[in-house]
């Protein structure tokens, strides 16, 4: 039992698991492999909607803390904040987005999402755009956490 996930079978099936990942890895599915809600240690964020060019998630990031400062190839970036108050790099500005707020990251621009609060989540919802989303679209120029 998972926020997005729920196995309901016979205590004596449970080993069928198995076969289910199989059936899932046979048809290219990813939903054995990428939850809906990912962990990061900045956060969580979790997709609500995906389709051919386009990803939208809601990322909280957690008091006092950031993402990476970062760039991708492929995709632009939407941010609209709907709760607390988001400090934004893009490219070479530094600035502060609040609630019903948003602001544009465009492809191969450096950027960070950051949560200057110490007290409550950051939240945003996340519109990218382009011709490919992966989560391996990603080039860390710092990051707190040691990530590469």
């Amino acid at each position: 039992d998972t926020p997005d996930a729920t196995l309901v079978c016979r205590k004596d099936r449970a080993q069928d698991v198995r076969r289910v990942v199989e059936a899932l890895e046979q048809q290219r599915a990813q939903e054995h492999v990428v939850h809906r809600t990912v962990r990061r240690p900045w956060g969580t964020y979790t997709v609500l909607e995906e389709g051919e060019g386009y990803k939208i998630k809601r990322i909280v990031v957690n008091p006092a803390s950031r993402l990476s400062l970062q760039s991708h190839h492929r995709r632009s970036e939407h941010w609209v904040v709907v709760a607390g108050t988001a400090r934004v790099t893009c490219g070479d500005r530094v600035y502060d987005v609040g609630t019903n707020e948003s602001t544009y990251i465009p492809p191969q621009t450096k950027h960070r999402l950051e949560n200057t609060d110490a007290s409550i989540p950051l939240q945003i919802i996340e519109v990218q755009s382009g011709p490919y989303l992966g989560e391996d679209d990603i080039v860390r120029f710092d990051d707190d956490f040691g990530r590469k």
